[in-house]
């Protein structure tokens, strides 16, 4: 039985950030570095909930997961492979589909909300 010791209030909680970069041959700008403050995983860890922080710079993004963010701060510039591009800024919420491709640009340092599910694997059919 869960109870209230077992919820993740995400204020009270100190996490240890983890350094993050896009590998080296998909960034086409800047030098984003980024750290992640990751607060919960479920226990088949497809479902994650944190805070994220970026610098400056645009890289090559392809989403296996679903994610809705919450810009709280900065300013970005999302990319789809067709040339569409939406920018968003502080206070901004959206969700990104799995199986979107194309570019994500940080104009100014930001920091955001994430909430991401990544489902497992569809079993082979026969």
């Amino acid at each position: 039985m869960l109870t209230l010791k077992d919820w993740t209030l995400l204020d009270r909680q100190t996490v240890t950030p983890s350094p993050l970069t896009p590998a080296p041959e998909r960034i086409l700008a800047g030098n984003p570095t980024q750290s992640v403050w990751n607060h919960y995983s479920d226990p088949s860890q497809q479902f994650h909930v944190g805070f994220w922080r970026c610098e400056p710079g645009r890289w090559a993004v392809h989403y296996t997961e679903h994610e809705y963010c919450q810009l709280l701060e900065g300013e970005v510039c999302i990319h789809d492979d067709t040339g569409n591009q939406l920018h968003l800024g502080p206070g901004d919420r959206f969700v990104i589909p799995a199986g979107f491709s194309g570019q994500w640009e940080t104009l100014t340092p930001c920091h955001k909300l994430y909430v991401i599910f990544e489902p497992s694997a569809e079993p082979e059919t026969r």
